[in-house]
């Protein structure tokens, strides 16, 4: 279920250097024993990648997904140790086994629909696989972060913590689409659909969603459920100026905010950053960065995923940025939650 990384691997990532100390060499670490691990640590974040593509092949997208996870983490563990951020907090368990299907959908071909049913079998495969690993994490008082993959995963990260705590949760979304295909076999496009449908999601926010980029289907499934689904557009915030971007995110904030929510952003809406649908029209790197930043400080956060970055769909040979980003997102959620929590420390 979880290939768990030990010490070891944490320090091939880690670039030390003389009089200074990197993230990479305080975070902790799970043994093989992880699950017993889990509720012994005391850490509050654990990092977990998700290293596949299947989900959004599966919805006729461009592969690539499963390249994020790595550089990520690279770029996480060779911060600074200082003031601003308690890595002490903060554990590395490894990524969700998922080779032995990436291995055998390689060859499926998305123009032939026996192969997109099997790519879509598949991706109930990982399902299971990623609703577990959450499911075990939040259930053991931590927050996960996840990151890579396609947003297919939306789906394991709601129904794992749906099923941990007992009851539908929230979840806030920065996306170009509602991610709200019909229910026609597991993919990238209806995550939320197939949460919402099973009733593992109560309340549903989009930000930023891009007008022409929706289908009517989905458009017409949030005008039937006001209660439970709620957009704001691109277009309405940064073209047509009807609202500024601190009003529409806490217009969005506020839909979720009473209940337990789960923090969800596909890097597609982000300019020019390699991902499956890389879009040259979205926010910049530091409107996602106050996207994250703001949900993690002002909702009752249970998990944060990060989808869809897929460095390999750079232009440039080495893709450093793509990691980087991936990076200061993971660390604006860290530091969002904990400045919630000394707030909360404080009343």
């Amino acid at each position: 279920m979880i290939k768990v990384y030990s010490k070891d691997h944490i320090n091939n990532f880690t670039r030390k250097r003389a009089n200074e100390q990197k993230v990479g060499e305080v975070v902790k670490t799970f043994s093989a024993n992880w699950k017993q691990d889990l509720k012994t640590s005391s850490v509050l974040f654990v990092i977990v990648g998700i290293a596949e593509d299947i989900g959004v092949r599966a919805n006729y997208g461009r592969g690539g997904a499963h390249t994020a996870y790595k550089p990520a983490l690279e770029s996480f563990l060779n911060q600074q140790v200082n003031d601003f951020l308690d890595s002490e907090k903060i554990a590395v368990l490894g990524e969700v086994k998922v080779d032995d299907l990436m291995e055998r959908s390689i060859h499926l071909n998305i123009k032939i629909e026996s192969d997109i049913e099997r790519l879509r079998e598949f991706v109930s495969e990982v399902d299971k696989r990623v609703n577990e690993v959450v499911r075990l994490i939040i259930l053991n008082g931590k927050i996960p972060v996840i990151i890579g993959g396609g947003h297919n995963n939306s789906y394991g990260n709601i129904k794992g913590a749906s099923l941990a705590l007992e009851k539908k949760i929230n979840v806030i979304n920065c996306d170009p689409h509602l991610d709200f295909r019909p229910s026609e076999g597991r993919h990238s496009g209806n995550g939320f659909t197939y949460a919402f449908e099973e009733n593992y999601l109560e309340r549903y926010s989009v930000f930023g969603m891009h007008e022409q980029y929706n289908t009517k289907a989905a458009l017409d499934k949030f005008k039937e459920h006001p209660q439970h689904l709620f957009y704001n557009s691109y277009e309405g915030v940064f073209v047509r100026e009807e609202l500024d971007f601190k009003t529409a995110l806490n217009q969005c904030i506020g839909f979720v905010k009473e209940n337990e929510c789960g923090i969800e952003i596909d890097l597609d809406a982000i300019t020019n950053v390699p991902s499956s649908a890389k879009t040259s029209s979205g926010i910049s790197p530091i409107q996602a960065r106050q996207f994250i930043f703001q949900c993690a400080k002002d909702l009752k956060v249970l998990y944060l995923h990060i989808a869809e970055g897929a460095p390999v769909l750079s232009h440039i040979k080495a893709d450093n940025k793509t990691g980087k980003l991936i990076s200061y997102l993971m660390t604006d959620f860290i530091k969002g939650v904990s400045q919630a929590s000394f707030q909360n420390q404080l009343h």
